[in-house]
């Protein structure tokens, strides 16, 4: 099979370039259409509060379902089989923690974001100063990661290669221009559509995301008249692992022979990364703000129910992706385009493509999922800024340096402003970061979200004696911990090089100053943030609980969330 690189002529160039100009205009059609909409600070930060359950569970599945799930999972699957469907199953269940503990509580106890819900009843200013750091913490992880996803993705599927260039662009002009390019349309998308306009944009990204991932997944099945264990033996077969590839242990929780310290660390950061996943989703800020954009906490119920829908059927759908990459491309194929396995999807589209209708709709096919790749970018960078500016104009400006005095039309000015600064930031550091191993940094942002956010949020709604100090210890030491342990951890330095000659590291292979076994920290941070919460709740005497009980009766009737939360 012949990788895309070797296959893309001008005209399917030509057709992907159209496909990607279709939906950026599209999109920026619904950002003008939204921007006239966008009147008050509640139109900003939540639309209005009136998407229904089911358009903000489109929403959700959009912002959910990053490049990361669609492309990088389905390379997973293919690369290393059943382990690779263990990260389609964690992020799954996440949503059952979202659904139970979080999603209602959380909208009737808040206004715009998970600060209102924090801070109740607590000082103001320390814990929306730290809940605002931590926001913008997981947000610049995860917006880098899709940014600098953004730039590669544009060079390969343009076919652009090192020594090749296309409309005069070299592949590294091309990775940037695609970073600038999503920079700014995100901050298009943010500061003049709001929060309408992101959701607007997220519903489009789901439904291009489900049928496309849907297309390619009965073309597929049919080629194996619908026989899906017909297709996971050829899948096996066209493996580097045989029949290991259908069982556990390929790539994570691997048992290496004669070495029991090893496999143990193995087993241990399949358990660390498995609880990152499962218990960061309820404390994604992007995540988060979708429940206040519906009018009760019926509304936000039903929203989760319907992602879970929308979400479980795309990860049952990458099981088809990934083995059908597996079976119809091969892992040579996969391999010798992408190493780690990014471009299965895009490689499999153009196969069907090629398969039921010659070169030209295994181009459109291409184009068609490259397109869908670029819209899942778009939607979850447009997610996390608007996360990041809320929080910024919301919790920081308004709450924190005005006091709560700001006006709505100044909020939003504000939280404007901010977004065209976080997109700058982003830019800039992801144009910088766009040769080095970024893959960590998702996982690294659940496990942020899992140590710093979850427990406070939690420990606020449930625990009367919880109170400021606690909070700002909880947010700090699980952000401070998370991020540490991975600075000091095997993927920033000490992994070496693969087979390849490419670094497994941040830093190059003669660097090493790991310390910390585990690739990923929730293991260790997450128990880091809940244990501080709860010591420096205890190692203070502040406590309200008279204000705990109007929490409780918010958190279960809704009443009294739309107006501020300041006292």
């Amino acid at each position: 099979m012949n990788v895309i690189a070797q296959d893309t002529t001008n005209q399917e160039r030509l057709i992907t370039v159209i496909l990607f100009a279709v939906l950026i205009a599209v999109t920026l059609g619904v950002t003008v259409w939204a921007s006239r909409q966008t009147k008050s600070a509640t139109d900003f930060h939540s639309g209005g509060r009136g998407f229904t359950g089911i358009q903000n569970g489109f929403a959700i599945g959009g912002d959910y379902m990053s490049a990361a799930s669609f492309l990088g999972i389905a390379g997973t699957i293919a690369l290393f089989g059943y382990d690779g469907f263990l990260y389609s199953i964690g992020f799954l269940v996440a949503w059952l923690v979202a659904l139970l503990l979080v999603a209602e509580l959380l909208r009737n106890s808040g206004r715009f974001t998970m600060a209102d819900v924090v801070s109740y009843r607590m000082r103001q200013r320390p814990v929306r100063t730290a809940a605002s750091v931590s926001t913008l913490t997981v947000s610049i992880f995860y917006l880098l990661a899709q940014m600098v996803g953004a730039g590669a993705l544009v060079a390969l599927l343009l076919g652009i290669e090192e020594g090749e260039t296309y409309l005069g662009m070299s592949a590294d002009v091309a990775k940037i221009v695609g970073i600038v390019v999503v920079g700014i349309l995100m901050v298009t998308y943010v500061s003049f559509g709001g929060m309408t306009g992101t959701t607007w944009v997220q519903i489009i990204k789901a439904v291009m995301l489900m049928g496309g991932a849907l297309l390619v997944s009965l073309l597929v099945l049919s080629m194996y008249d619908f026989n899906f264990g017909s297709l996971m033996n050829d899948a096996a077969a066209s493996s580097a692992a045989g029949d290991a590839f259908l069982e556990p242990g390929q790539r994570y929780g691997v048992e290496v022979a004669g070495d029991a310290w090893q496999t143990m660390v193995n087993k241990l950061d399949l358990i660390s990364l498995g609880l990152a996943l499962v218990l960061g989703t309820a404390g994604l800020p992007h995540i988060l703000i979708r429940f206040y954009t519906v009018p009760d906490s019926k509304t936000a119920r039903k929203s989760v129910n319907w992602a879970i829908g929308i979400i479980g059927t795309f990860y049952l759908l990458t099981l088809i992706l990934g083995f059908g990459a597996a079976a119809v491309v091969g892992h040579e194929a996969i391999t010798e385009q992408n190493t780690a396995g990014n471009t299965a999807a895009p490689q499999l589209a153009q196969a069907v493509g090629d398969h039921f209708g010659g070169d030209f709709w295994g181009a459109v096919m291409l184009a068609f999922i490259a397109a869908v790749a670029f819209a899942t970018i778009l939607s979850t960078v447009a997610g996390l800024t608007i996360a990041s500016s809320s929080s910024l104009a919301h919790d920081f400006y308004n709450s924190v340096l005005r006091k709560g005095q700001a006006s709505e039309q100044e909020e939003v000015r504000v939280a404007r402003f901010a977004a065209i600064g976080v997109g700058a930031i982003s830019i800039v550091l992801a144009v910088f970061a766009q040769n080095l191993n970024v893959a960590f940094l998702v996982a690294l942002a659940f496990a942020i979200a899992a140590s710093a956010n979850l427990p406070t949020i939690l420990l606020s709604l449930f625990w009367k004696r919880f109170n400021t100090r606690g909070a700002v210890w909880g947010i700090y030491a699980g952000l401070i911990s998370s991020v540490g342990l991975v600075f000091f951890s095997p993927v920033v330095s000490g992994k070496g090089v693969d087979a390849a000659g490419n670094n497994l590291s941040l830093f190059p292979e003669n660097v090493d100053f790991s310390w910390f076994p585990l690739e990923n920290p929730g293991l260790v941070s997450i128990p880091v943030g809940l244990l501080f919460a709860i010591i420096g709740t205890l190692s203070s005497n502040e406590s309200d609980p008279q204000r705990f009980a109007k929490l409780q009766v918010r958190a279960l009737t809704g009443a009294g969330a739309e107006r501020a939360t300041t006292h």
